[in-house]
């Protein structure tokens, strides 16, 4: 077995925010199980949290900040201390299918540190669990030219959707070949049953089937509450076989995965399932696919090493 990865880490996907400026709406009406994150989550809590893992750099991904409010999100975080790498960069939101969806767009970009673009697109028939206004947005003419746009503009897109939408997301993909996406969350496999999970495998690796895609493998303890190192590592080997190293990061989703682990914990089975790899392999894993894919611009102390294990 190869040594556990020991080198730097970069976190493509958290959140932070300050709930004192009311902007996050499913926070305020969040009761019940989501109650230990009804709190303040900013850069000095994420660090406390990652503490022991060698994170040099990350990744802030939109926190569903209220649509009342375009912009403020980015130019919020642009006014935190962000010396210590903790978002560095950020995946910003606008709703592509927006009636001001192309200024927005423009107006992101035009931050440096904006580096993709997230609309969520994950629709459930029960309401109370649908992240997404209405079913069927990835075939939208509006909302696809607003990704064309995206595109043009040198932003990546942040797909978070359900398993059962995968055949459409295949489509978008396709149809849109020089647009870089990148899967949030190994595809959500909330349905765990036998069939369910069936329908997540084949999907993903359809999905991984196309070159334009990348992975976060991130999050899996959402849709195992009761998880052991044992239950999430087929879920990791299969978006391993489905995508390889090089296409794939590993990424924290705090603070909503510690809902139910510890960051300790999460990287520790992210450790632990690719000890098995090449410490080139690992590094992709760890590092160097969210470099290449959020361009952070970091020097890769492996590869001026010039490393080489198999």
């Amino acid at each position: 077995m190869t040594a556990r990865y020991d080198g730097p880490v970069i976190d493509p996907h958290h959140h932070l925010w300050d709930l004192s400026l009311k902007r996050h709406p499913w926070l305020a009406k969040a009761t019940g199980d989501l109650a230990p994150i009804l709190r303040n989550y900013g850069i000095e809590d994420y660090r406390v949290d990652a503490a022991r893992q060698n994170v040099v750099a990350t990744v802030h991904v939109e926190a569903g900040w209220s649509d009342a409010y375009p912009l403020e999100e980015s130019r919020w975080l642009d006014g935190l201390d962000r010396s210590t790498g903790i978002a560095r960069r950020y995946v910003a939101r606008v709703p592509l299918d927006g009636s001001d969806a192309i200024g927005l767009l423009e107006a992101e970009a035009a931050n440096p540190d904006v580096v993709g673009i997230r609309d969520i697109v994950s629709w459930h028939p029960d309401p109370a669990r649908s992240f997404a206004p209405r079913a069927h947005r990835m075939a939208d003419p509006a909302w696809r030219a607003g990704l064309a746009h995206l595109s043009r503009l040198g932003l990546v897109f942040d797909l978070m959707l359900f398993p059962w939408q995968m055949e459409e997301a295949l489509d978008l993909v396709r149809t849109f070949p020089e647009t870089h996406f990148v899967l949030n969350h190994c595809g959500s496999p909330i349905d765990r049953t036998g069939e369910g999970m069936a329908l997540w495998r084949s999907g993903l690796q359809a999905l991984g089937r196309e070159a334009n895609v990348r992975l976060k493998i991130s999050d899996l303890v959402a849709y195992d509450n009761d998880w052991t190192l044992e239950s999430l590592r087929p879920v990791i080997d299969h978006c391993l076989d489905c995508f390889g190293p090089a296409r794939a990061m590993f990424a924290s989703d705090f603070p909503v995965a510690g809902l139910h682990a510890s960051f300790d914990e999460v990287y520790g089975v992210f450790r632990t399932v690719a000890a098995s790899l090449s410490l080139a392999e690992q590094r992709a894993l760890f590092f160097a696919t969210a470099n290449d894919t959020y361009r952070l611009g970091i020097a890769d102390p492996g590869a001026v090493r010039g490393e080489n294990h198999v």
